[in-house]
């Protein structure tokens, strides 16, 4: 697409946006000041590398599809990752699982890693990234026991999964301070059962205990950040999960813990827009997982529709975006790898930008008068505004391919790179 075309675009825009008392000059610099952590495990099927080959998945974990092209090395994960932040407006953070250490090919047990093992990948990030996030690898093990980990009845088992979590602050820690941002370490456990418990309350009692082992250990908030992150249901857990929503929610606000929203970890019907400002009131900070469900927590690519749209109008109208996490948790192993983490990525960032449009002044003031006629009216007409035209002007000038320019690139990528891995 032509610049100059491009820029009298914007510059229309920005004149209708005027209008109703929008900046758009103010609303880009703002949105270039929020990073969205860009998940590693997208573009290798959550395979991980402890092993050569990866890790066989288990614990309610299941990427499906087999297109080509899938990273087979840290390598080939990260020149991926590269490609796909040169497509993507911004300065963004990676989110990395504890799976994916490179332990230059000696086998290393989950409750032995250390930072040095993630090194590489920080000295990699630097330059190209915000920051890291970090989590630990609670599936895709043998003591991952009859599907418990930190709750399971047997001490020994519960006592390796807690030095795994403790490892996974430390690498965090690590992570915060060589990148001089801070790094939120998340803890989701797949512990559950898949039919009805006779007892529902031990598994929660031991999890509080092994979580508060786990986080024990008082570390600088401005390195590393704790998150917990609650589920309904997964496969082979249908009946029951230990790690709930209210479970956590009561743990993160009496721990003063971070507490992770993931889009898809609801009943179809719950939307995480409707929690964020709930959630907000009484955790010291929020943690996003933003994902696309379909019926169950599926984890489809996310698209730029309803609730993606209203998780942003959320964020931006709390006034707190600088206490949010804004994570991506997706694996579509039936498409483009590359092309998921580019539409994903650009998705978030359209929304907020979407979000940021908004006369929040003005519809704030409008309720408060109770003029909900007024309210409405700019809402629906907020819809037909040219915010598009700003978006492509954002991603001239952040030098990133504007309109579906950017497929061009991933296809080439394809056939140049992606097509030789067999």
């Amino acid at each position: 697409m032509d610049n100059k075309k491009i820029e009298q675009a914007y510059l229309l825009a920005k004149e209708q946006y005027a209008v109703i008392g929008v900046d758009t000059g103010a609303v880009i610099k703002k949105l270039q000041s929020v990073p969205v952590s860009m998940h590693c495990w997208q573009g290798d099927d959550v395979g991980g590398y402890e092993q050569v080959g990866g890790s066989e998945l288990s614990g309610g974990i299941q990427a499906t599809g087999n297109y080509p092209g899938k990273a087979r090395t840290i390598g080939e994960l990260r020149g991926d990752i590269e490609k796909a932040l040169s497509l993507i407006p911004g300065d963004h953070r990676l989110n990395l699982h504890a799976c994916y250490l490179d332990n230059g090919g000696t086998f290393v047990d989950r409750d032995q890693i250390e930072p040095t093992h993630f090194k590489s990948w920080i000295d990699w990030g630097k330059g190209k990234l915000h920051g890291m996030d970090f989590n630990p690898t609670y599936f895709s093990h043998e003591k991952v026991v009859d599907g418990f980990t930190l709750s399971h009845p047997d001490k020994g088992i519960r006592d390796f999964w807690i030095e795994h979590g403790i490892a996974c602050r430390k690498i965090g820690a690590e992570m915060g301070k060589q990148f001089g941002t801070t790094t939120v370490t998340n803890v989701w456990i797949p512990d559950s059962y898949k039919d009805i418990p006779a007892d529902r309350v031990a598994p929660r009692a031991r999890l509080a205990d092994s979580l508060d082992k786990i986080f024990a250990e008082s570390i600088d908030p401005k390195l590393h950040l704790d998150a917990v992150e609650s589920k309904l249901f997964g496969i082979g857990g249908e009946s029951y999960t230990v790690g709930s929503h209210e479970f956590y929610m009561g743990y993160a606000v009496s721990r003063q813990k971070l507490l992770c929203l993931d889009a898809g970890h609801f009943h179809p019907t719950e939307m995480i827009s409707d929690k964020i400002s709930s959630v907000m009131m009484f955790c010291p900070e929020l943690l996003l997982h933003v994902s696309r469900p379909v019926r169950w927590d599926s984890d489809h690519v996310v698209c730029f529709d309803d609730e993606l749209q209203q998780i942003a109008k959320e964020l931006v109208r709390s006034g707190k975006l600088d206490k949010v996490h804004i994570g991506l948790d997706f694996f579509d192993a039936s498409i483009n790898r590359v092309a998921a983490w580019v539409i994903g990525t650009r998705n978030m960032a359209k929304a907020l930008l979407f979000a940021m449009l908004e006369p929040i002044d003005t519809l704030r003031a409008a309720e408060l008068d109770m003029d909900f006629t007024k309210r409405l009216v700019l809402f629906e007409e907020l819809k037909s505004l040219p915010w598009s035209a700003v978006w492509d002007y954002y991603c001239m000038k952040q030098d990133v391919p504007v309109g579906m320019a950017w497929f061009d690139e991933v296809k080439q990528y394809e056939q140049d790179v992606l097509s030789n891995r067999t």
